[in-house]
């Protein structure tokens, strides 16, 4: 049986980070399905469609990764594509006890669902989409903290 995994979030935008938990993922699961979602809570700086397409560009030639929206729970994402596996990456404690509550949660909702954590490289575990979107509100260069 494949396995795949699916690693939701707003990627917001998509940094090098983030590429390299998918990178490391694949050492683990057949397939990752990047899921770009709505997130109620957060404004957009990039729109989803400039997002999953940019995405998209970047894995157009690794057949392993697939990249979607989504505006639903992220459990009924996974129950509608029949998938068990959900990876997150942790940049640190904070982080932690933050996706440690969505994982339980999650599984109280979809019992099947298991969340795979990652830790974040050492030399991504500063960078963060909050922050990238800051700089380049300001004018700044992010080149150095998203994929080419």
């Amino acid at each position: 049986m494949k396995k795949v995994a699916l690693f939701p979030g707003s990627f917001d935008p998509f940094t090098k980070g983030h590429h390299d938990l998918v990178i490391r993922g694949l050492q683990l699961f057949d397939e990752i399905i990047i899921a770009v979602g709505y997130n109620t809570s957060k404004q957009r700086y990039f729109s989803i469609e400039d997002t999953v397409a940019s995405i998209t560009t970047l894995f157009s030639s690794n057949r392993s990764v697939q990249v979607i929206s989504y505006n639903s729970l992220t459990v009924d994402l996974a129950k509608k594509h029949n998938i068990r596996y959900l990876l997150r990456g942790l940049r640190n404690t904070v982080d932690f006890e933050f996706e440690k509550a969505i994982a339980r949660m999650n599984q109280k909702l979809y019992l099947e669902l298991e969340t795979v954590f990652l830790l974040t490289s050492l030399e991504y575990e500063s960078i963060s989409s909050t922050i990238v979107r800051e700089i380049h509100k300001s004018g700044g260069d992010i080149s150095q903290f998203i994929p080419s």
